[in-house]
């Protein structure tokens, strides 16, 4: 994207409250998502210093799609994806574009309709399962039970069966070491990183017991030639047959990445969006009460399921707004692999490039009263590619769109089907600013609702052959994890 006139990175102008040294380190991490609305205000970018390095934070929805597009001129890279490589390597979340054309080849049958279609039914037992083992009455720390969800449905889904308890808990609370490390991290000088505090060994020790217990599952089904009809079995089996290097299947050591990277984003971020999306509809009673009217027509006391999907319309819609004000990955890197220009910017190689959605989601010329949560401005229109990126864009969108929008939206409908929420306390809940805007610390107290009870005794609907159609805010292509 070209100007008639160029400028260097250097005509850009700098935002406010850089220290020497620092940059602007200290007020990303005080308060990194007002730092990031106050940039708003430029119109197509603005500098920001991560300590000694300065980076180009795009505020444009335009700008961000072309950087998003060309990913070979704009790479991953950066501080995020260097400390996400930390834990899941080049897996193809993270890897350089000379790698991910091959990876995407190779992972995409694992995403194919069909197998959706197998994933959602799991998708709906889970969480009718989850929900079931509530309490009237109970105060639900919000983001712990999401996380049990979403880790059994991706356990199933992904390796055809659960990790023994003890196995499960620690991989829960590894995941949660390292994911929650990985914000400050990123902001740490490198000499400040390597430091031996405590806080780096239990990072360290987390990170080396999650990649074990990833490398184990791996290498025992690496031995087992049989199809589960589960993702792993479909990233062992896959070949691409356009190899030029005779690399037609997946090494071990990419399968450990590929399914570390799987692991984590189905678990995490989906877990993550649903707190949100739980806690909007808490403290919005209409919205809530139009929830439960619709979950009571669509499902009639049967467990949600992928048949039900075309008709939950109101779920998608709280889905696809949740995604808009709360993105996952809010904030993302991309590195400029040659010399190229922005919109008349000159950049050099190894520039670093900031994209943020949840700026962009916010902006108000491009979404009426951009803070307040309404559905409804779904209900006539569909996501516009440039302006909504909840999952990034080009052929580096996630893969696992679909996948984590089946799955939010059957957990939705599952929770609202036996419970009504209510906040706790009148203060509003605020992000825990990670590399994920957390829902960590989330509470929501429980109500049954008798009328609407779904039991384990209901039989499942009859399943159909049919794929899963696309949810609200998905689109063509299809990472829970970075993008």
């Amino acid at each position: 994207m070209t100007a008639t006139h160029t400028t260097t990175t250097a005509s850009v102008p700098l935002a406010p409250g850089a220290l020497p040294l620092l940059g602007h380190a200290l007020p990303l991490l005080r308060d990194p998502l007002a730092f990031i609305r106050s940039l708003a205000g430029y119109p197509t970018m603005v500098r920001v210093r991560l300590g000694p390095t300065t980076a180009l934070l795009i505020c444009d929805p335009t700008l961000t799609r072309h950087v998003f597009v060309n990913d070979r001129t704009f790479d991953k890279g950066g501080p995020i994806y260097d400390r996400i490589r930390e834990v899941i390597g080049d897996g193809l979340s993270t890897c350089p574009y000379p790698l991910h054309r091959r990876q995407r080849r190779l992972c995409q049958p694992s995403f194919h309709p069909r197998r959706l279609h197998g994933y959602a039914a799991v998708f709906g037992r889970a969480s009718d399962a989850t929900a079931g083992s509530w309490h009237d009455g109970q105060v639900l720390d919000v983001t712990r039970e999401m996380m049990t969800l979403t880790t059994q449905a991706t356990m199933e889904t992904m390796f055809s069966g659960s990790l023994p308890a003890e196995t499960l808990r620690r991989a829960l609370a590894d995941t949660n070491t390292v994911v929650s490390a990985f914000f400050r991290r990123m902001m740490t000088p490198a000499l400040l990183r390597r430091l031996p505090t405590p806080a780096k060994r239990r990072y360290d020790q987390a990170r080396a017991r999650l990649f074990a217990t990833i490398t184990d599952i791996v290498a025992a089904r690496r031995a087992d030639p049989t199809d589960h009809a589960d993702l792993l079995s479909a990233l062992v089996a896959a070949v691409d047959v356009e190899s030029r290097d005779h690399e037609q299947r997946l090494s071990d050591s990419e399968l450990a990445d590929q399914a570390l990277t799987f692991f984590l984003g189905g678990m995490e971020t989906t877990a993550i969006t649903l707190a949100w999306a739980l806690y909007l509809t808490a403290t919005h009673p209409e919205i809530q009460r139009r929830l439960h009217a619709e979950t009571d027509t669509v499902l009639a006391g049967a467990l949600p399921g992928p048949e039900h999907l075309p008709r939950l319309d109101l779920a998608a819609r709280v889905v696809t707004e949740t995604l808009r004000l709360y993105p996952p990955a809010w904030m993302m890197t991309r590195t400029v692999t040659g010399e190229a220009e922005l919109d008349g910017v000159r950049l050099r190689r190894g520039d670093t490039l900031v994209l943020s959605p949840y700026l962009i989601h916010r902006r108000p010329d491009l979404y009426a009263d951009p803070t307040r949560f309404d559905p409804e401005r779904w209900l006539d229109t569909s996501p516009d590619r440039a302006s909504y990126v909840p999952f990034g864009a080009g052929a580096r969108k996630c893969i696992g769109d679909q996948f984590a929008l089946t799955e939010a939206i059957l957990a939705l409908t599952a929770v609202t089907a036996r419970w009504e929420l209510t906040p706790v306390g009148d203060e509003p809940f605020r992000p825990k600013v990670e590399t994920s805007l957390s829902s960590r610390g989330l509470r929501l107290r429980l109500r049954q609702r008798q009328a609407t009870e779904t039991t384990a005794t209901h039989s499942p609907p009859v399943a159909t052959s049919q794929p899963v159609p696309p949810a609200v805010g998905s689109g063509p292509g299809a990472c829970p994890v970075a993008h």
